[in-house]
């Protein structure tokens, strides 16, 4: 066992190279360039939008009262109308980037951080960088890629888009993997 103290340099320079990872996937390789579409009549449904006074959140349309209410006639009929789906709204300004760039950090340092824990409760000082590799970079995959699915799944993301997201995490777990296996402490 390797105590997480141990792993601080590990746990640091492997959220560094997720962040950096993660830049060069998003700002220079266009894989993601396609994820979202422009609203048709977009002018006129932003018009709606602000004279409805739609406030910062998550919204569903149709959208329910309850669970019994989605069994109602009428609610089954708009349903069959659609527009059927799930919104999100920011609030008006350009978008925080500089915030989420400072989230998505911090993030992955706290995935760095399990990936320490989970790995020096696995193997102790000197164990073969391979297997260190292995270990580091399936839990962190298993964080950052499997858990993209969860948007196809509940909230109507493309599958196609879910795994991009899926490989993202595989880059990001192969860099876990290998900084951890670089830095993994030697045998006394």
């Amino acid at each position: 066992m390797v105590p997480l103290t141990d792993l601080w340099l590990a746990t640091l320079l492997s959220g560094v190279a997720v962040f950096l990872v993660s830049s060069v996937i998003h700002m220079i390789v266009p894989i993601h360039a396609k994820d979202y579409e422009k609203l048709p009549a977009e002018e006129g449904l932003l018009e709606a939008m602000r004279k409805g006074g739609l406030k910062p959140g998550n919204y569903m349309f149709p959208c329910p009262a309850s669970m019994k209410d989605m069994a109602t006639p009428e609610m089954q009929e708009k349903y069959a109308q659609g527009p059927v789906g799930f919104m999100m709204i920011f609030p008006n300004g350009m978008p925080a980037i500089g915030k989420s760039l400072v989230q998505w950090f911090v993030l992955s340092l706290v995935v760095s951080a399990f990936v320490a824990y989970s790995t020096g409760l696995g193997h102790g000082a000197g164990a073969e960088g391979m297997v260190v590799f292995r270990h580091a970079a399936v839990v962190a995959f298993g964080i950052y890629g499997i858990s993209s699915l969860v948007d196809p799944i509940w909230k109507g993301v493309q599958w196609s888009t879910g795994f991009k997201f899926v490989f993202d995490g595989l880059l990001y777990g192969l860099a876990t993997g290998g900084v951890f296996a670089w830095l993994w402490p030697t045998a006394a």
